[in-house]
This record gives C-alpha cells, structure tokens and sequence, in this order.
C-alpha cells in the first residue's frame, strides 16, 4: 500500500494529473515515491509511444504534425516543471558566478536572457528530433520512445539519492530526507525487467534499448561530477534541469538510431 501511495505522490508532483486527494507526506511514503520514479517515467514513456502510434496508424495527420503534437505532449505532461528548472539553472550556469552565487540565482524568480535562449534551444533541438523520427518511424520506434523518460527517470533517482545537497531547502532537500540504502537497488529491477520484456519481443529490441541504457549510464557519469562542480550539489532545480538534459540527449541518441541502426 505504501507504494501504491509513494507512485500517487510521484504522480501529483511530477505530472499534470488531477490528483486532488491530500497524500501523506511521511518518510517511509516519500523514500517509496523515490523508489517509483522509474514507474512514472514508464507511464510517461507508454503515454508518448501510444499517442505516436495513434497518430501514425490512425489518423491522416502528416509527419510535421505528428511530431508537434508528440513535441507539445513531452512538455503538458508534466506541466513544463522540468523546463523550469532547466531555465533557473542555466541562468544561473550562464552566470560564471561562484556557487553560492549561483544558488541566489536559481532561487530568483526572474528569467534571465540567458535562461530564455536555453530553453529556445532545447525545445527546438528536441522538435528536430521528434520530426525526424517521426518521418522515419518503424516498429521499434514506440518502444524506444518509451525509454526516454524511464531512463530520465533513473538518473534523476540517482543523483537524488548518492548526490550531496547544495542547500537544505527546497524540494531535492525534502525527497533526500526520505532517501534510505534500499531506494537506489530497485532500479536495477527495473531495467532487468525492462531488458528481459525487449528480449522477449526481438533480440534487436534489446541491443537498441541497451544503446539507450549506455548513452544515459555516459551523462549521469558526466553530469555527477560537473554538478559539484558547477553548483556545490543537487537542488530541486538541478534535477529538473539534469531530466532535461538527459532527456534531450537519449532523444539525440534515438535520432541517431534512426538513422544508423534502424533504417
């Protein structure tokens, strides 16, 4: 039951459903929201790859429409939350300022310029990609799109759970409160299972799923140590923009299957 509610938690913060009823907020339920994150990031991946496939096999709608209407639903399903943190942290970022600086800066509810060219170019770069995609979809399409925020997912989890905090406010410094030793192992569960689903639908499912496995495994490597780095630890901003950041990339990383490994 815990978990039921930890997943309905997830869902109410990160996510656009209308989930009006008041969850408690206690540790044991939030270290269960941490260890369903990859849950989430399943539904959200199935809601994008069967409203690809929707488009394509049932309706008229041609390729750049399709890709708009994909480009748009990446944004509304979460209510831009995500986007938010990706502005805040790259007008902080953009700033060359020491960390603590950029900490009063992530916590300014102004948008700065260079927060609105980051975004601009996100977005842009992350429509190139759902169009061509869409002009070269093929049947492992909808099941690699689903990976995309399932491996998000993961990587936010993880850089919550083993990332120190840059503040002791906010909302990364409310869910890593609730963080235990056994938030992060079921991750690994979870893309066993996802791996072992790819195997029994075709072997080539599971070489491209495990291409986007490696492809995140490479940012969160990245990004972990540049995170210390650039702000002194994680905030709730961070972790939006580190979702944002790999999402664009497993995106990339998609696109370019398209065009060298399943044409």
């Amino acid at each position: 039951m815990s978990g039921v509610i930890g997943f309905i938690i997830n869902l109410q913060f990160f996510t656009v459903f209308p989930i009006k009823k008041q969850l408690p907020m206690e540790k044991k339920y939030i270290h269960r929201a941490i260890q369903t994150f990859p849950l989430v990031g399943l539904l959200l991946g199935l809601i994008l790859g069967g409203f690809l496939y929707a488009l394509v096999e049932w309706t008229p709608l041609s390729s750049l429409a399709i890709a708009f209407f994909l480009w748009f639903l990446t944004i509304a399903l979460t209510g831009g939350l995500h986007l938010d943190g990706w502005i805040d942290a790259s007008d902080a970022f953009f700033s060359y300022q020491d960390k603590e600086r950029r900490l009063e800066i992530m916590k300014d509810s102004r948008t700065g310029a260079f927060g609105v060219i980051s975004v601009i170019i996100l977005l842009a770069a992350r429509f190139l990609f759902i169009y061509e995609i869409v002009e070269r979809v093929n049947e492992w399409t909808y099941a690699l799109i689903i990976a995309v925020p399932l491996l998000s997912k993961c990587v936010m989890g993880y850089l919550l759970i083993k990332m120190p905090l840059a503040k002791n406010e906010g909302l990364g410094a409310f869910f890593q409160r609730a963080v235990k030793k056994s938030s992060l192992p079921i991750y690994w569960l979870y893309l066993l299972a996802s791996l072992a689903i790819a195997w029994i639908i075709d072997v080539k499912l599971v070489t491209l799923f495990a291409i986007m496995c490696l492809a995140a495994l490479l940012f969160l490597l990245y990004i972990k140590r540049k995170i210390v780095n650039w702000f002194g630890g994680i905030t709730g901003d961070v972790l939006g923009a580190s979702v944002e950041g790999v999402e664009l990339w497993l995106w990339l990383i998609l696109w370019l299957l398209h065009y060298f490994a399943m044409g």
